[in-house]
């Protein structure tokens, strides 16, 4: 009988790094199904040095904001402009330029009462955005944030026509001069992020500090999950409303003398 001459390689003895590379591979392929936005090289960064890497989004945290109308004056736009500084939009005015936050009037029809309030991205707990969006580019994080991949986001514009709130903008022009942590792209969509890159080093959203310095103290930030948070003290204390509430998507934003 003749031998078989073939080379066999035990799987055991497989240089550590291949065996390394194959587990991070695997872990690529899960996150690309479950989390939106983390990438391959991202993996293996956290592979290589889990120390550097934060401990990312937890679900034990639903970030929101609460915005008490009767603070918010009509002629204000600290938040906007505090916006506009923070992430590197130009504040035009032009209906291509890009705003993550707006100021709005808004009037009750019987009494002819006008109030001014901030809106921006909602951050919904059942986003229409991330529902029609067919790249997984829209998503929404563990704590509640949603976001946009900029590294998937195929310039559709499908969330757009989907958000009730008409929060998200269209990158026409290149972008130049950005700000290191808010990556933006011509022929992709954005939108309010909560100042994600803020919150996650443990800060405030830039609008909230804004308000806040100029003495307002119109908007509040924290954990809605946290029943001992001001945030949720608020929430509990005083009839807050979502905006569009008939839709039932669980806003993050709340609002209040609305």
């Amino acid at each position: 009988m003749k031998s078989d001459t073939t080379p066999h390689t035990d799987a055991s003895a497989q240089p550590s790094s291949r065996r390394g590379f194959l587990g991070v591979a695997a872990a690529g392929m899960v996150g690309i199904l479950l989390a939106p936005g983390v990438r391959l090289i991202e993996i293996a960064q956290a592979t290589a040095n889990p120390a550097a890497v934060s401990p990312g989004a937890s679900s034990k945290v639903r970030w929101g904001m609460l915005i008490d109308s009767s603070k918010c004056a009509s002629g204000c736009t600290d938040c906007v402009t505090a916006c506009n500084t923070e992430n590197g939009l130009s504040g035009g005015t032009l209906p291509t330029d890009s705003q993550w936050i707006r100021k709005i009037e808004i009037k009750e029809v019987r009494s002819g009462k006008t109030q001014s309030l901030p809106m921006m991205c909602q951050h919904c707990a059942e986003p229409p955005c991330v529902d029609v969006c067919p790249t997984g580019a829209s998503f929404k994080r563990a704590d509640g944030i949603v976001l946009v991949d900029k590294h998937t986001c195929i310039g559709c514009r499908y969330c757009m026509m989907a958000c009730p709130y008409k929060a998200r903008s269209f990158v026409h022009s290149p972008q130049i001069d950005q700000k290191p942590d808010v990556p933006r792209g011509m022929g992709t969509v954005e939108a309010c992020t909560l100042c994600v890159h803020r919150v996650d080093r443990g800060e405030q959203p830039a609008c909230v500090m804004a308000c806040s310095k100029a003495g307002h103290e119109a908007i509040v930030f924290g954990d809605l999950n946290n029943p001992q948070s001001e945030i949720s003290k608020r929430v509990a204390s005083y009839p807050a409303r979502q905006i569009r509430e008939n839709l039932n998507l669980d806003t993050g934003v709340r609002y209040l003398g609305v």
